[in-house]
């Protein structure tokens, strides 16, 4: 009988990709959604096995999600497939999730997590342990939102407006929003190098 999974990301591409992929390695996607609250009544009704769930999401993020179905005892474990890398979020597995994955490397460890998950144990992608080095306790990273400090990680990666844009599915106009409020948290100067010239005055944040 195939394992059953409920998919939860806001955004389509991702979305319809990564379920197109569980179909191909012969899991049963029971149902799919795009925001946080959306997929906790969707996993209610459907009962599957996992969840599989996006962080950064409408209404609900994924750990609050996850924290929701825990709290209820709801008998489901909880994979968080994300963009970020964060050690708040490593923090949380064993706890409310039980796999912790990002996209850039799902494709390649997603089976094995879900393997792993299903057999009780935790998993966590062996090439964002390395990654995460996150000062979460920096207090210019606390001013930050998590879309924000999404963004600032890309801007350290040289990344353009444009780039960021495409990579993260919003439009450029939204990247440059983010932008301007980063700059006026940071309290820096609007010039085109103000973010980078911060973010190498200031090592260790990413």
């Amino acid at each position: 009988m195939a394992i059953r999974i409920l998919l939860a990301d806001d955004h389509p591409l991702l979305l319809n990709g990564t379920k197109a992929y569980l179909e191909a390695q012969f899991f049963e996607v029971v149902d799919t959604a795009t925001d946080g609250i959306e997929a906790y009544h969707k996993t209610l009704k459907h009962q599957p096995e996992l969840v599989i769930v996006d962080y950064d999401m409408p209404k609900q993020n994924g750990i609050e999600l996850a924290k929701a179905l825990k709290k209820i005892k709801f008998p489901v474990k909880v994979i968080l497939l994300t963009l970020h890398k964060q050690e708040a979020i490593l923090q949380e597995v064993g706890k409310s999730i039980a796999g912790y994955l990002t996209k850039d490397t799902a494709m390649e460890e997603l089976s094995n997590c879900i393997k792993t998950v299903l057999a009780s144990k935790t998993f966590v992608s062996p090439s964002l342990q390395k990654s995460i080095h996150f000062d979460l306790t920096h207090p210019a990273v606390e001013k930050l939102t998590a879309s924000e400090l999404k963004i600032l990680s890309y801007i350290e990666q040289n990344y353009t407006s444009s780039q960021i844009a495409e990579a993260l599915f919003i439009s450029k106009r939204t990247v440059e929003k983010h932008r301007s409020n980063i700059i006026e948290k940071l309290g820096l100067p609007s010039s085109a190098h103000a973010l980078l010239l911060w973010l190498k005055q200031h090592p260790g944040i990413f």
